[in-house]
Order: structure tokens, then sequence, then C-alpha cells
């Protein structure tokens, strides 16, 4: 069932999702690995956003129904998930400081929309549509790869934000036992466009070599097509003055930049895919002409540009430090009522955020259907089944058994070795 219009969120309405749908026993089991609970989940920080703003922070739980009734108790607009500490977080006060510290914690990483303001031509702010919902598909596909195919990770799990962007979270062991120091690396490693509003040059990748790193030429490979399809076709970022004009400012030949200006300005109409044209004739048009090998410069300069305008915007301080605390899935935006869904990178250009279910759809479907034969009294601890949240947590689910067959063989290979 779609739902193409937002539907924010009452405290009556949260308060029957958290007792009837949200899906407490799967995320017990993502975050702590095993069925019975472990260090992972006690000793494991929540904090609360209640009605008003007023945040609770160091909350922990033995269990998934211990989390679940607090929930229903607190009934907040939305929790979050930090990391697992030295001791159990409700005991902060009473342990001594140097015995409470952050030990793990998922890798996570998150990409807003609203980094791409300066270059999406469809939406600005808050608003998100299918067109620049390519910006945010083309940065999974691209993340998703370089952290499996150079880091190794397994386990990541992609979680929508409930209105512009989308979060991921890696539960690889070797990604929770990650030091803050490392993780400033990794994320230093993968970050290629620099900050800031304006469309000066954000990408500067080759120190010490005019060639790219062997890291983005696969990723520019996949970026290329997608540059042409979204940047060119769909929104068009070049058709007018002001948008021709940041690309000029990303074009290092001075002859060449007075060139094509002066051509689209005498031709302001023209599309962008023509303009981008221009710019690959004019660097054909270089080949063996004069010093310093200007057409390598103008090549350079062209995956330069690719790069700025489709590759990964990430927030790096999200990714750097331990103690961060993040959304946890299927939470819900109280502006959009949308739930936080987990997402398929494989199939992430076909999502459309505006299908996401909202509370207010979830509980018109249970609604629309006959009570169990237990009667309404009880728990409804499966209520989702019955729901188009469904897939939803069955994707979390395929997720968790993969992560607990892991662990499975981590604990033989360490029997064994004994």
């Amino acid at each position: 069932m779609a739902n193409n219009n937002n539907e924010p969120t009452t405290p009556d309405l949260m308060l029957a999702f958290y007792r009837r749908l949200y899906p407490f026993k799967s995320i017990f089991a993502w975050l702590n690995h095993e069925h019975a609970p472990t260090k992972l989940f006690t000793h494991r920080e929540f904090a609360f956003t209640l009605q008003g703003d007023v945040y609770l922070r160091y909350n922990s739980f033995a269990n998934a129904d211990e989390l679940k009734k607090q929930v229903c108790t607190l009934n907040p607009t939305r929790f979050e998930i930090g990391p697992v500490y030295s001791a159990r977080p409700r005991d902060k006060k009473t342990v001594r400081p140097a015995a409470f510290s952050p030990q793990l914690r998922e890798l996570v990483f998150d990409i807003d929309m609203t980094d791409y303001d300066p270059i999406r031509t469809c939406c600005s702010g808050a608003d998100i549509c299918h067109k620049c919902w390519g910006f945010i598909a083309v940065a999974v596909r691209v993340l998703d790869r370089a952290l499996r195919d150079q880091f190794g990770y397994k386990h990541l799990l992609w979680v929508y934000s409930g209105r512009r962007g989308i979060h991921l979270w890696i539960s690889d062991r070797e990604a929770l036992e990650l030091t803050d120091e490392q993780r400033r690396a990794l994320v230093g490693w993968l970050t290629v466009i620099q900050g800031g509003k304006e469309m000066h040059k954000k990408v500067n990748v080759r120190i010490g070599s005019k060639a790219l790193p062997p890291s983005l030429v696969s990723a520019y490979k996949m970026l290329e097509p997608v540059f042409h399809d979204l940047v060119l076709a769909n929104q068009e970022c070049f058709a007018t003055e002001k948008g021709w004009e940041a690309l000029l400012h990303l074009i290092p030949d001075r002859d060449t930049v007075e060139e094509l200006r002066e051509k689209w300005e005498s031709r302001p109409k023209r599309s962008s895919e023509d303009r981008w044209q221009d710019f690959e004739d004019a660097i054909a048009s270089k080949r063996n002409k004069g010093k310093g090998n200007p057409q390598a410069s103008l090549i350079a300069a062209k995956e330069d540009i690719v790069l700025q305008y489709t590759y990964p915007r990430l927030d790096a301080e999200v990714s750097k430090h331990r103690n961060h605390l993040l959304k946890a899935p299927f939470c819900v935006h109280p502006k959009t009522g949308r739930v936080c869904v987990p997402v398929d990178p494989r199939t992430i250009d076909k999502f459309d955020p505006k299908c996401v279910p909202t509370v207010a759809q979830l509980l018109r479907e249970l609604d629309g259907l006959a009570l169990p034969e237990s009667g309404a009294a009880g728990e409804h601890h499966s209520d989702w089944e019955r729901t188009s949240l469904k897939p939803y947590v069955d994707m979390l689910d395929k997720h968790v058994m993969g992560l607990m067959e892991e662990t499975r063989k981590m604990k033989q290979k360490t029997d064994l070795t004994w």
C-alpha cells in the first residue's frame, strides 16, 4: 500500500505503534548477536527524546521486554542507540568515571539529502522526491561496494532515516572494535567531497599523482554513467547560468573556460547534456596542443567534476566517535510519520521514500483486520506481521541470522582452540 503524503504523528499513535508494531525482539537480536542477553545489549546505551524535547541519556536494559516496557511507559517521539560501555549505562552515576567508557560500537554512516542542496535542482531543504533520491541511491551503491571490497565488511544494514537521508550500521566484530582513531582514519579514506555549501572545488584526491587512486577508479566507473543520467538528464544541473558558471569554475584551463562561456552565453537554452558535450569536445581538441599537456589536466578535471557531483557526501562526525548516538531503526519521523525502515542496497534505485509506510497507515491496516482469536487484551508481539511493515522486519531478521551464524562460528572456533 503506497502512502504519498506525510502523516505527522501524535502521542496516541506513537503509543499504539510501540505497543503493537515496533519489532523490539528483532532489534534486541540485531544488537545482541545471540538469543540470550550479553553485554552487547545489557551494557548498551539508549537515549530517549520525549514530548517537549526532553532528552534522557544513559538508559540500559536487561532484555527486549524491559526495553519495550520502558518505551511504552515513556512514549518517546524517538529513541537512539549508542555504544556498549564498560559498565551498564544505568549505573553511570554509581561507578567511578575511569570505569565508565565506550568499548564497542557499530561503525555508522549518515548521508543527508541537504548536503546535495548546492547541486540538486528539483528540491531543497527537508523536501525530497524520487528525482533527487537518485543522489542517495548512488551514494549507497558506491559506499556499500567500497566497504565490502576495500575493508571486507559483510554485515551492513542500510536504514532510511524517515525523511531525507539514510543511515548505515556495520555490525562486523572488526567494525565494533574500531577505536576512535581508527574510525577517523577509515572515514578520512572514504571522504572525497569536502564540506561547504559553495560550489568551489571539493575534490582533492591526486596528491603526488595525476591519476585517480585505485580505490576511486572502480567508483568512477560506477559514477560516470550515473552522472549522465542523474546530473545531466534528470537534474539539468548546467541548464541555468548559475549552473554552468559553477561548472566553469571547476575547469582549470582559462582558454577553455572563456571559449565555453562565450558559446553558452550566446545560446542560453542549451541543455546540460549539450554543455557537457561541449566540454568533452574542448578536451578532445587539446590533443597534442600546448605545453604541459593541457588535455591531461582537463581529463583529470572532468573526472573530479563527476566525483564532485555524484560521490557520496558523508557526515563524517557521525562516524568518527564510538560515543555517538544514532536514531534506532523502525523509529518514526515525527513530521512525516514514516517509519525508518531497512533498505536493500541492491534495489536502492527502485526505493521511493514516499511509499514507506506511516504509523497512521499501519494502524489503519490493523484496524481493518479481524482480531486474533486470543483477543485484544493480550500482548501484540507480532502484529507487524499482518501489516505492510512485515517485509522490512523480515529484512532485519535475515540480517540478524547472518550475525548469529557468525557468532556461532566464532564460538565454535574458540571452543576448538581450548
